[in-house]
Parts: structure tokens; C-alpha cells; sequence
């Protein structure tokens, strides 16, 4: 058994044990309110919502169907669901706990603690769904983002460039048409001199995206020197080779571990993303080999997925990077922890001489919500002096 598909056993069992822990703890506090008559139809409801996500993602890679797409897209809602559920519920059992000690509770909540229960859980449930309801409204309505920067290098030809950029679209099951055909829509109307996709184009294996033909959308992007992509991790979730070759095949110059120059003024550098190591056993190249030979007069955009070691694109004169992945948590408050992992999960900063923005992406992974913050294309005006 090969390194890879060992560490997939783990990580795939380290996985499915703590979400089965989740959902039996969410499970069990909704049997203590479910009245006995419907235990036999709670439980099954239950478990086909708690692993539909799972079951689908699984089917859909023997064989895609209107079935495998059906338990993806109930799993999906679920998952967002199962975050608020798992917070009120924890939060209401630390009220209970403060309750044992000093109680704060009004006295009707000890006459009738049952129906009582019950109430919560219908007001709990009734929250929750307007949660999920607002984040999918709010995941499914783009905004511009608008960035303007200034580069002290000559450009030669080039005075300006109007880049726009879509990092995280996740094409697949859950974006299919109507999102990407509203995203290409929105890139088009800004009438982009370059376009840049920073990884995870593809949620993971593309068979939904060849069945759904969003090749020939990606295609219908209007740009002036084209449009350019790099790897992201889930690239190499559903097979970076297939992804690449399908990417290429309509239209897309995907970088990896390269550079190419447009408008021969501006250098474009796109890495692979760190995931070629634990996926194909590989490793990238070093911003420092990938440069050597450059002609670092000229501005350098590098497009990097994960923005991490920032200061390696501060140390070889990258003018501009922009990165994706962190999705800056995609759900609150899950990007309270994107913080403490990133130096940037979101938004612009300046180091040294480098101009960085991390966009929290424009599609969604899992649940087709976000209610931690809106969804992004990024345009960013470039000067140069």
C-alpha cells in the first residue's frame, strides 16, 4: 500500500470518527425532545441527512446521477446546519450546567421542563434554518472587490493593467451553471486586460463539470492577454492531470512552477500548489528557481493558492501576489481560526515592496452558504511608474 493512500486511511478515519461524534451528540439531544412515537422516523431522517454528504461524494465517483448529486446537495445544507446546531446545543448545555449551579433559569422552566425542551428545540431549529437560508443567499451573490495598486517599475509598453481575479470558484456538483454563468458575467462586464483563476477552479473530481459542460462557459471569459490559472489543493483532490489537460483544453494557460510574460511588459509566475507533495509525492520548486534568470526589472505578479511564506515573494521582488484557499473561513466563526493560521486570510497587506491579497474566493466548498463573509471577484487596477 503506497504512502498516499495510507495517509488517506488516517486522515479519512481521524475524519469520519469525530463527524460521527458530532452528529450522535446532536442526534441524542434531539431524541431526548422527538416524541417517542416518532423515534423510528427521527432516527432514519437523521441518519440520511447526517451522511448523504459522504455517501454522495462516494457515489459520485463510481458513477454521477441525479441520486449522487441529490444526497451532495441535502449533505451540503446539512453540514452547515450541523455547525449551528453543535454551537447552540453546546452553548445551551454550558446554561444548563451555570443552571445546576446557580440557577438562572425562570421557575416555569422547572414546571414543565419537557414541553419546555421542546419549544427550544422548535425555536433552535426555526434559527438555524433562517441561518442557513440568509448564508446561501449571501454565498450565491457575488461582489466586486476593488483594489487599486501602484508598481514603481517600468512596465514598457503596459502604463496600466485591469486584472480581475477568481480564486475558489469549486465547479462541480453544488456550482454548476447558473453560478459560473453569473461569475463569467460579472468578469466580463469589467472588461479585464487579464483574468486570473488562484486555484481550486474544480471542487474535486471533474466529472460533474464534463457532464455539465462549464468548459465551453470558462471559454466565453473575455480577456485581453487571457485567462491564467494555477493548481490549488483540490486540483489534486480530484486529480490535477485531468484538471490541468481539461483547463488547457478550453482555453486556460495554467502556470505551474512557471512564468510567462504578457504584453511583453509584465511577468506573470504561477506556482503549484503545496499540496503536489502529500498528492503525487513531488515537490515544488522554490520561488528562487522558478525566478533565476528573470528579468526582475519588469513588474512580477505571482499567483500562489495558499498564502503561506509570504515573506519568500518579499524576498525574490515579487511586486504583487495574490492567493485564495482560506475561503477566510467561509462560515462563522470558523475565521477567527483562518486568523491564527494565516498571516493574511483575507484582505490586502503590504510587505516591503510587495503588494499581497488574500481573497476569501468567490465559490464554496461543502455547504453552499457563507455566512462569515461575502463571496469575492477581486479587480485590481494596477499603475506602474
Amino acid at each position: 500500500m503506497s504512502r498516499r493512500a495510507v495517509q488517506f486511511i488516517i486522515f479519512f478515519s481521524i475524519f469520519v470518527s469525530v463527524y460521527t461524534l458530532v452528529n450522535s451528540y446532536i442526534f441524542l439531544r434531539g431524541w431526548e425532545v422527538v416524541p417517542k412515537e416518532w423515534h423510528s422516523w427521527y432516527a432514519v431522517l437523521f441518519v440520511v441527512l447526517a451522511y448523504s454528504f459522504l455517501l454522495g461524494r462516494v457515489l459520485e465517483r463510481l458513477t454521477i446521477s441525479w441520486f449522487s448529486a441529490a444526497l451532495v446537495w441535502v449533505g451540503s445544507y446539512w453540514l452547515a446546519a450541523m455547525v449551528y446546531l453543535l454551537l447552540s446545543l453546546y452553548a445551551i448545555d454550558i446554561l444548563r450546567l451555570i443552571n445546576h449551579v446557580v440557577p438562572i433559569f425562570p421557575p416555569v422552566f422547572n414546571r414543565a421542563p419537557r414541553t419546555t425542551a421542546q419549544i427550544v428545540a422548535v425555536i433552535l431549529g426555526a434559527l438555524v434554518l433562517v441561518v442557513v437560508v440568509a448564508g446561501h443567499l449571501n454565498a450565491s451573490n457575488p461582489r466586486i472587490r476593488k483594489l487599486d495598486i501602484s508598481i514603481p517599475k517600468n512596465s514598457r509598453a503596459l502604463k496600466s493593467l485591469n486584472i480581475v481575479a477568481a480564486s475558489d470558484i469549486h465547479l462541480g456538483t453544488i456550482i454548476g451553471r447558473r453560478k459560473l454563468d453569473r461569475i463569467v458575467s460579472q468578469i466580463n462586464s469589467l472588461s479585464p486586460d487579464l483574468v486570473l483563476l488562484p486555484g481550486d477552479i474544480f471542487d474535486e473530481d471533474i466529472g460533474p463539470v464534463i457532464k455539465k459542460n462549464l468548459g465551453e462557459m470558462l471559454r466565453s471569459i473575455r480577456s485581453k492577454y487571457g485567462v491564467i490559472a494555477v493548481t490549488g489543493n483540490h486540483e489534486y483532490i480530484g486529480g490535477v492531470e485531468p484538471a490541468c489537460s481539461y483547463m488547457t483544453a478550453h482555453g486556460i494557460l495554467v502556470l505551474r512552477d512557471a512564468v510567462t510574460t504578457i504584453g511583453d511588459s509584465v511577468l506573470v509566475v504561477g506556482r503549484e500548489d503545496r499540496s503536489i507533495s502529500g498528492f503525487a509525492g513531488k515537490k515544488r520548486k522554490s520561488l528562487d528557481e522558478i525566478l533565476a534568470g528573470v528579468d526582475k526589472s519588469y513588474p512580477i505578479i505571482l499567483m500562489d493558492h495558499q498564502p503561506f511564506t509570504l515573506d519568500e515573494a518579499v524576498a525574490n521582488g515579487v511586486d504583487f501576489q495574490i492567493s485564495g484557499h482560506t475561503h477566510h473561513g467561509q462560515i462563522w466563526p470558523f475565521g477567527y481560526i483562518a486568523r491564527k493560521i494565516y498571516e493574511v486570510s483575507w484582505g490586502y497587506k503590504k510587505k516591503g515592496s510587495t503588494h499581497i491579497y488574500v481573497s476569501c474566493g468567490v465559490g464554496t466548498w461543502g455547504p453552499p452558504v457563507r455566512t462569515g463573509n461575502r463571496p469575492e471577484i477581486v479587480n485590481v487596477r494596477v499603475k506602474f511608474q
